[in-house]
């Protein structure tokens, strides 16, 4: 990837790119660092942690995705998350809406038409955790910021604040997709994990000179980290390629098809987001509870039981990732539709009939293979949780909390997904240079 980033430097339109990008990156890390006016969320998020015994709340997973800009308290404390959990909810709507189904298949027009109105729902949905976020720690609501004026006030100027934030992290995301490399959203996360994560290895060093034994725990972790990461880059590329023939079609004086391809069926097509649909659907009841009914038997049982270091929470987490590893898989691998399509271009598998046996087929094996993916991921999922059962070692359990296993996954797919669209530009200027 060094290699790739240092013969891009060497072509002036991708040198523009690639500065654009680390601008625009830089832009929102300087925001993440401005303070919202009247709202001081260190003390909340270290009360949350407490709670939660460093484990993984609401919160942690939007603060995750912030880059410790929710802890910070900053104007971009929201993050991409509204953002993420609008396409996700546009998304499940295509599948489910004939008329978002048709918008989808409609090119250019009907892919701008959609981009709207995920824009749309991130606004709605912006808005609605800034309130959320303000009621929740109305608490820490600073009414010395401005003496005299109701609270009220001062917390609708915070909602809108943070809601305008939330808005300006899509508009830099979308600026770096189109003016930059890569999916602008997802290096905004990948800068933000990053940052969140050296602070916190810069904290577990800085322990170091007062018990040296910390350094050995510090040596094991990297170890055991860069064998995760190897794990992960391993399974994100392992895919089952189903071969596929083309019959040969003769048209006028010309002939077409005769060739052989194959299908590419990924190990873990879903990625991180039945990691992300679980996490937010369990910790989704300890925030409503924890903002209407912060004092009740409810809440605390919840804490207690189902807490993100409970065994409760493990094994539901589990079956959730495996449940929604499927549900996913459904809903992009659409078996159905590749049938239909290769057999109005003269395709077939060798040794299956065309039709409804090819999609039978290709379910078959894709079932096959969303088990293991969803096995893997529910395994990563359980590190985190099961090392801090394990463990009551301060500096390990800040480590292990600096790359969860959302963090990890996302980090690598993003790293995977740049390099990519690196290569493919610079293959594209390849290509039309021999052609001039």
């Amino acid at each position: 990837m060094f290699k790739t980033l240092i013969n891009a430097f060497k072509i002036k339109d991708l040198r523009r790119k690639i500065l654009i990008t680390l601008g625009l990156l830089i832009l929102f890390r300087i925001g993440c660092a401005l303070p919202c006016p009247g709202l001081d969320l260190a003390g909340a998020m270290a009360e949350q942690t407490a709670k939660t015994g460093g484990g993984v709340s609401f919160f942690s997973l939007m603060n995750l995705l912030s880059g410790d800009a929710l802890s910070n308290g900053s104007i971009l404390a929201l993050g991409v998350s509204p953002y993420i959990t609008a396409s996700i909810v546009i998304q499940l709507l295509t599948v489910a809406i004939p008329s978002l189904e048709r918008l989808s298949k409609q090119g250019e027009d009907g892919r701008r038409k959609i981009s709207f109105y995920t824009r749309i729902a991130a606004l709605v949905l912006s808005l609605a955790q800034a309130i959320g976020i303000v009621v929740s720690f109305r608490g820490y609501v600073k009414e010395s910021y401005l003496p005299g004026v109701p609270l009220w006030v001062i917390c609708a100027g915070i909602v809108l604040i943070l809601t305008a934030g939330g808005m300006f992290t899509v508009w830099l995301g979308e600026r770096i997709t189109q003016l930059g490399i890569g999916n602008g959203m997802s290096l905004l996360i990948f800068v933000g994990i990053i940052s969140s994560s050296g602070m916190a290895i810069s904290s577990a060093i800085s322990q170091v000179k007062d018990d040296i034994s910390h350094l050995w725990t510090i040596i094991i972790y990297v170890v055991a980290l860069v064998a995760i990461f190897g794990l992960i880059v391993w399974i994100d590329s392992a895919e089952r390629r189903v071969g596929v023939k083309y019959a040969k079609q003769i048209k006028g004086r010309k002939m077409y098809g005769g060739q052989d391809t194959f299908i590419p069926i990924k190990l873990n097509a879903s990625g991180v987001m039945p990691i992300i649909f679980a996490t937010s659907l369990l910790t989704l009841p300890q925030l409503i509870m924890s903002i209407f009914w912060p004092n009740s038997d409810a809440y605390y049982w919840y804490q207690n039981y189902m807490g993100s270091n409970s065994w409760a929470y493990i094994v539901l987490l589990a079956l959730l990732i495996l449940a929604f590893a499927f549900f996913y898989a459904q809903i992009t691998f659409d078996t159905d539709d590749i049938s239909r399509r290769m057999q109005q271009q003269g395709g077939f598998i060798p040794g299956i009939r065309p039709g409804r046996t090819t999609s039978d087929y290709l379910k078959k094996i894709s079932r096959r293979i969303t088990l293991f993916g969803a096995i893997f991921l529910a395994v990563i999922a359980l590190i985190p949780s099961l090392a801090f059962k394990a463990i009551d070692d301060a500096v390990a359990a800040t480590l292990i909390n600096a790359f969860s296993t959302t963090g990890l996954m996302i980090i690598v797919s993003v790293a995977l997904e740049f390099d990519k669209s690196l290569n493919a530009q610079m293959l594209m200027r390849n290509y039309k240079g021999f052609l001039d």
